[in-house]
């Protein structure tokens, strides 16, 4: 059966305490000893202020625009990074022998550098119009004099940041526009030489040029119409004579061969029937011969000797009448060669015509297909140098805008070079500290006291709780047993005993006390070495 904790009332947790005081004070002395030991020995930090206002342009800004639209909180974030970058600050270190104890100790530069930016404090002030109309920039340093000189020469490199930002606004934006405007002059101008360029080399396809050439076309289409019936005659006529050269000829070769044949044919010559005859009565012997003797018989061979020399005078009169034909042929044909010459001449002399007139017309056609293909691109050469007209326009507007801006931008670097625009100044210079600012000690003994005081509760829970929990006195037997307690026995020691019991708790108590004296600086080294007060005086 489980039994409820008993809870304690306030006089046994006080009884709890005084029994554990030693354990608790002797903490608490210790870790406040050493962190006062620890607090005094830090080095004072002087904090050094100087106040900062954003003076308005002395000419309206209505006359003269901004450069720049950015905000001033922002251009003082960027002179922040400006005048805090370390070509700024490890001269300032140097000259004012910062960090000297950490530079001997060799700590870097870098470390340094970052250590005095986490002491630069700058607070914009901004009022409910969201302008900033000043901030405070304050230094924290182990010197006052530095301090304040240090102060003094952040505040001259806010200005002085802030006046070459500006200057270097102007500049860029001076560059900006010139370099913007050459660009769109130069665009301006190669539009310019296209659109000339173009219509130069389109001049007849204009616009204004589109009546001319109407005209011009309208002329060559009646050219050709007259070439093409010239040319239509000229071959009639050429038909004509071909076929007036080919009856021609037909009828004088067919006149050649009748006379030929009619006056010069052999087989109506005398001559060609006695040597017909003579065949017919030697072929009749000598077929009669062939029957009765042989081949190799002389007369035989006479016989178709006589028969040769009788073919071969037949062939010779054929022979003879033929080129006597041919004669005839020749003779007539001269007769009919210089009429054909004649009607051959004027057939050339047409061909060489129409050849002459179709080249005229090809060359006619050519021209009215380029004079078609120049009107129709008319409307394309319009659209086009509208196009250019359009882009010329524009990059001419744009020009003008641009060379308008360029004038603000060198009326508004002309004010900022001469410090008539928005500029920052100092109005409280760095004062010089009197007392300084940390670490706070008292208050840092105070933490190390309640640290103290937190450890000594700690270590009396650490030995009461298991106490807690066992039966101390009649109340927990009570509690516990669910029995009254009819009787109690007490502690029973004998005289030895009770005396060496108070010696024991001396003893005790004077090996606490110094246990708390050694460990104090102990603990002062152990917090020396962990740098956790270094940033109290910050």
């Amino acid at each position: 059966m489980s039994v409820d904790f008993r809870q304690r009332t306030p006089g046994e947790y006080a009884q709890i305490l005084w029994r554990r005081k030693w354990l608790i004070i002797l903490p608490a002395i210790a870790i406040a000893c050493a962190v006062a030991w620890i607090v005094w020995s830090l080095p004072n930090i002087y904090e050094s202020t100087t106040l900062l206002s954003v003076r308005a342009p002395t000419i309206s800004t209505g006359m003269v625009p901004q450069l720049s639209n950015e905000d001033l909180s922002l251009r003082i974030n960027s002179i922040n990074k400006q005048v805090q970058s370390r070509s700024s600050l490890e001269p300032l270190i140097v000259k004012y022998n910062l960090y000297a104890d950490e530079r001997q100790k060799g700590v870097t530069m870098e470390e340094l550098i970052e250590r005095m930016r986490n002491r630069i404090m700058v607070d914009i002030e901004e009022r409910e119009d969201n302008n900033v109309p000043g901030f405070r920039i304050s230094f924290r340093g182990r010197d006052p004099q530095a301090t304040r000189a240090v102060t003094s020469e952040l505040a001259s490199k806010y200005v002085n940041a802030q006046a070459e930002d500006a200057q270097s606004i102007a500049k860029q934006t001076i560059e900006f526009f010139k370099s913007e405007l050459e660009k769109a002059q130069k665009e301006l101008d190669d539009i310019s030489n296209s659109r000339l360029d173009y219509m130069l080399a389109n001049v007849n396809r204009l616009p204004s040029s589109a009546q001319a050439l109407i005209g011009q076309l309208n002329g060559l289409r009646e050219q050709q119409k007259t070439l093409i019936t010239e040319i239509g005659r000229m071959r009639d006529s050429r038909t004509l004579l071909s076929r007036t050269l080919g009856d021609y000829q037909e009828q004088s070769e067919r006149d050649s061969t009748v006379e030929a044949e009619g006056l010069n044919n052999p087989r109506n010559t005398p001559a060609w029937g006695m040597l017909s005859s003579q065949k017919a009565t030697v072929e009749s012997e000598l077929q009669e011969m062939k029957v009765t003797l042989r081949p190799e018989n002389p007369d035989l061979k006479k016989k178709q000797a006589q028969l040769d020399s009788i073919l071969r005078e037949m062939k010779q009169l054929e022979t003879d009448a033929d080129a006597k034909a041919e004669r005839i042929k020749s003779r007539v044909n001269n007769n009919a060669s210089l009429r054909v010459k004649s009607i051959g001449y004027e057939i050339e002399k047409l061909d060489s015509e129409i050849a002459r007139q179709e080249g005229i017309l090809a060359q006619a056609n050519g021209q009215i297909a380029e004079m078609q293909t120049r009107i129709n691109s008319v409307p394309d050469a319009e659209v086009a140098l509208e196009t250019m007209n359009r882009d010329y326009q524009t990059k001419k507007a744009l020009y003008d805008q641009l060379l308008e801006k360029k004038r603000d931008a060198d009326l508004a670097a002309t004010v900022q070079i001469n410090a008539q625009g928005e500029t920052i100044q100092v109005v409280d210079p760095a004062n010089l500290p009197s007392a300084p600012v940390a670490p706070k000690r008292l208050t840092l003994i105070g933490l190390g006291l309640g640290l103290g005081l937190g450890v000594g509760f700690a270590l009396a829970l650490m030995f009461e709780v298991p106490r807690l929990m066992t039966i101390q006195t009649l109340d927990d037997a009570a509690h516990y047993t669910s029995l009254p307690v009819l009787a109690s026995v007490p502690e029973l020691m004998t005289p030895q005993e009770a005396r060496r019991l108070p010696q024991r708790r001396a003893l005790w108590l004077a090996a606490g006390v110094l246990a708390t004296i050694i460990s104090i600086p102990l603990l002062a080294f152990a917090l020396k070495l962990s740098h956790i007060f270094d940033r109290f005086v910050l």
